[in-house]
């Protein structure tokens, strides 16, 4: 069952598909080199390195780089093996033929076989798949051996098309469970006024005098902090007149600035700036198991909802959205930014991911667990009669098309888009 990753995530399932042909993981969690100039293959090119001691700490900022890309590629591949693991499983338990295990696509550069199956590493490590000798025309099963996946009662189809996402959600709340228990999740501890984490140059607010880093922490005299809600409601309800704000500013203490919102189209009040909750970030670790199995439990539910309403706005507003649904470069890309900045955050960014393919692996499209679920399900309606074989791979084959036509328009889009390469352009 194939797999690849994104800040959402497509992937091809397997379980109908021809044996020992990789099944292509999926494009979608939230760009090439232009060549220089040429030589003939026959030509060589010397380079020399001149390593001086100014150049060492933007060589040591190489090798962490690498080291970040390392680390991320390292969890894509996991969640990837994750996934595999538990299509393969779970045909494994129930006694079903498996004849392949791959890590990658492309040419196997490691391989073994152990009890008749084949386990390899492959040349492009991003995604995988799990081959079953069904349809294999050197397979020395029968066609009506009962071991076989596509002669197996229904409940065990579904058990193995399933697994791989059941596997990802358990993966999940796994590593949310670690989190809690060594390094505690960050949860945001609520603090008096609004952030302004910046201003219009030109607007009300700008002209009153409001920078970037104010604090507001009164509106009108307020004896009271407002919310971002309350601070925005005032505005929009005095276009035209003063509004005082009381701000804390760094280094200046406290002032009192009159801003006059300017008069939207709308005939509301706007002034021109970003605002934000006031808080500050705490780190909340599990004192016992029944405390770390409900924290998990809390935090497992929120990013859950958070990956669905995530998919949900994707879908509802794709056109505004569109360029947001990144391929595994980009994923790879987020996930070594994450790991420069707090490798704690691997924790969480791994989660979203595993959350992410399990939930658009669900969606009942071509190529995808979802489909081949609702394929059969469809069968089950029909009491048991299968869809006709040949009408069951015309719609397979059409998703892997576009699974694999997305995919790549995403890996060239999102390599075209990182910073080295838009540096070489």
């Amino acid at each position: 069952m194939p797999l690849s990753l994104s800040s959402l995530t497509f992937r091809p399932s397997p379980a109908f598909l021809p044996a020992g042909r990789p099944r292509p993981s999926p494009p979608f969690l939230r760009r090439a080199a232009r060549p220089r100039h040429g030589r003939t293959p026959n030509q060589t090119l010397t380079l020399t390195l001149t390593l001086t001691p100014s150049a060492l700490p933007s060589l040591l900022d190489s090798f962490s780089s690498l080291s970040s890309v390392a680390e991320a590629a390292a969890v894509l591949a996991a969640i990837v093996v994750v996934h595999e693991s538990g299509h393969f499983l779970a045909a494994v338990v129930r006694g079903i033929h498996v004849s392949k295990f791959a890590v990658g696509f492309g040419p196997a550069i490691a391989k073994f076989s152990s009890n008749n199956i084949e386990f390899s590493l492959r040349a492009f490590p991003l995604g995988g798949f799990v081959a079953f000798p069904d349809d294999d025309p050197s397979s020395d099963f029968p066609p009506d051996d009962p071991d076989l996946l596509r002669n197996r009662p229904l409940l065990d189809r579904v058990l193995v098309v399933s697994s791989g996402v059941i596997a990802n959600l358990l993966f999940a709340y796994a590593l949310v469970f670690v989190q809690i228990v060594t390094v505690g999740v960050p949860v945001q501890d609520p603090l008096p006024g609004v952030l302004v984490p910046d201003v219009r140059p030109g607007g009300a607010a700008a002209r009153a005098g409001v920078i970037p880093g104010d604090l507001v922490l009164s509106v009108n005299r307020s004896p009271s902090a407002p919310s971002v809600s309350d601070l925005v409601e005032t505005i929009k309800q005095n276009p035209s007149r003063d509004v005082v704000l009381r701000v804390d500013r760094p280094g200046r203490g406290t002032l009192d600035l009159a801003v006059v919102p300017d008069v939207a189209p709308d005939g509301t009040g706007r002034i021109g700036v970003q605002l934000s909750p006031n808080f500050k970030i705490l780190k909340v670790r599990a004192g016992d198991f029944g405390e770390a199995v409900r924290l998990s439990g809390k935090e497992f539910t929120s990013l859950t909802l958070t990956v669905v309403e995530g998919l949900k706005q994707t879908v509802v507003n794709f056109s505004q959205s569109a360029e947001k649904v990144s391929g595994p470069v980009a994923i790879i890309a987020v996930g070594a930014e994450v790991a420069r900045s707090n490798g704690e955050g691997l924790f969480q960014f791994a989660a979203i991911i595993n959350l992410n393919l399990a939930v658009i692996n669900m969606l009942p499209l071509p190529a995808l667990d979802g489909g081949t679920l609702a394929l059969l399900a469809v069968e089950a309606v029909r009491g048991g009669r299968k869809i006709p074989k040949e009408v069951e791979q015309q719609i397979m084959a059409s998703g892997i098309t576009v699974v694999l036509f997305l995919g790549m328009f995403l890996i060239v889009r999102d390599t075209l888009n990182l910073d080295f390469v838009k540096q070489l352009l």
